[in-house]
């Protein structure tokens, strides 16, 4: 059975919300049946930055908000990443564009380690102030999941997985998917946001059930938590 998974890099509630459903898929008996593949979205694909750019005023000019709005918001973050045994340091976040990350997700992908490479990835962004589209950093981080530097270079230095990544974005635009992370099960059950792990769970129960029964539950119904869009709803 199938868990698809659309996730931004740079979507706090994304790397949380790995956490929660990773605690689920640890309680459920079924997990040997499970396939977890992570898709591309971009929240700010036109995203263009100085390095120097800080995360408070970023949030806060493309919100409409102040400063203080901003850090509030942040603080708040940093707190529900504790809660599940994440460590945000948003006073050395790079705001960066995602789009390459994402391409070198595509290629870990290939080799099997698609997971791997998101959770390098957040933790670079989130905890350790990477810029996540620096080509150097991007070798480094996907050398350190087993990739071949070679492959990581040919990849970044051509427009390799670039469609895969279009392809991904358009696919979330056409299922539904609002913001991220969205979660979809069997091809079947769409859940939206960093849910706790209890609701991963049914929901992991109940698509288990439908996946090896072939029969459907009429009364199942779309589950939504915090969650970042494109038009900074969210976050």
């Amino acid at each position: 059975m199938k868990v698809e998974i659309w996730s931004d890099i740079m979507c706090p509630f994304c790397y949380i919300g790995k956490r929660k459903f990773e605690t689920a898929l640890d309680q459920f008996a079924g997990r040997a049946d499970v396939e977890v593949s992570w898709r591309s979205f971009q929240l700010d694909p036109e995203l263009q930055a100085p390095a120097d750019t800080n995360v408070y005023q970023y949030l806060a000019d493309r919100k409409g908000q102040t400063l203080a709005w901003s850090q509030e918001a942040h603080a708040h973050v940093t707190e529900a990443a504790r809660v599940v045994g994440l460590d945000y340091r948003y006073d050395k976040a790079v705001v960066a564009n995602s789009f390459d990350a994402h391409r070198l997700i595509h290629l870990a992908k290939t080799k099997g380690l698609d997971d791997e490479a998101e959770e390098r990835i957040f933790r670079a962004y989130f905890t350790e102030g990477c810029d996540i589209a620096d080509h150097a950093t991007l070798t480094r981080l996907g050398q350190e999941i087993g990739l071949p530097a070679a492959d990581i270079q040919s990849v970044l230095a051509s427009d390799q997985f670039a469609a895969d990544v279009k392809e991904d974005c358009q696919m979330a635009a056409r299922i539904g998917a609002r913001g991220v992370p969205f979660f979809v099960f069997d091809r079947k059950f769409g859940v939206s946001g960093a849910q706790e792990p209890q609701a991963f769970l049914e929901v992991l129960q109940k698509s288990h059930t439908e996946w090896k029964t072939g029969q459907l539950d009429a009364n199942k119904a779309p589950m939504e938590g915090a969650f970042c869009s494109p038009d900074g709803e969210g976050c």
